[in-house]
């Protein structure tokens, strides 16, 4: 065999060892997020709602999953590019871009909470010029629209940092979903000390699709719909590994 014909036949042959893997799907992760979303060691995720959100599509697309870790501020961005297929676990009002939205995921509700040293609130309306514990790059529509400038917001990198904030007396008052509170509650040595918590906006997530992705929103549709008649996804923010 010639050196030009040996060439030939290890591309062919790479092409065809190429052609049997599974087709990837990209998934991307906001690296900042904690438990129960997401667990991350090493810039790895590990563990968590996302991760097993992941898995669950792509098994049902017939593809394999990969994660792409990034810091919320960089998300929207790098998926409008391409860089990823989808972001998952979010809405529409918390983001900017431009992106196709699957049907919904699972539903989850966001509350306020109150540190037991301070007064109960009753009514969103009280908090207004009050410092609120919320987490750095992330739209809160509904505040803005009941507070307008009385929002006041006191930013942290996650919701760990957020809540070691109230349990310390450094802030009041915390932004933060049901389904965390729950877990936190569940885990920590010391439950936080507060008031019932308030409802701020019961909302459904979906999957942001990018447009410059390697998959259709059809697609994923189709794999949320299969997820949802199996039961793979059922109470998944209630019940994370």
């Amino acid at each position: 065999m010639t050196m030009r014909g040996h060439f030939l036949l290890m591309a062919c042959l790479l092409g065809a060892a190429a052609g049997a893997r599974p087709a990837e799907l990209v998934v991307m992760v906001d690296s900042t997020a904690n438990m129960p979303m997401a667990l991350v060691e090493n810039g790895r995720l590990v563990d968590g709602v996302h991760k097993e959100i992941g898995e669950t599509l792509a098994r049902h697309m017939g593809r394999q999953v990969r994660f792409v870790m990034l810091p919320r501020k960089r998300l929207e961005a790098a998926l409008q590019n391409g860089e990823a297929d989808i972001l998952c676990a979010y809405m529409p009002e918390w983001m900017t871009g431009d992106y196709l939205w699957s049907r919904t995921v699972f539903a989850t509700e966001e509350v306020l909470i109150t540190a037991r040293s301070a007064p109960r609130l009753h009514a969103v309306a009280e908090l207004s010029g009050k410092p609120v514990g919320t987490i750095l790059g992330y739209l809160h529509p509904e505040m803005d629209a009941l507070l307008g400038k009385g929002f006041v917001r006191d930013n942290a990198p996650n919701m760990e940092s957020n809540m070691e904030k109230l349990a310390h007396g450094r802030v009041q008052h915390i932004l933060i979903t049901q389904v965390v509170l729950d877990y936190y509650q569940r885990i920590r040595r010391q439950p936080l000390a507060i008031h019932p918590p308030l409802s701020v906006a019961t909302f459904t997530t979906r999957c942001a699709v990018s447009r410059k992705g390697r998959v259709g929103l059809e697609e994923v549709d189709r794999a949320i719909g299969l997820a949802a008649r199996d039961g793979s996804l059922a109470n998944l923010p209630a019940h994370p590994r």
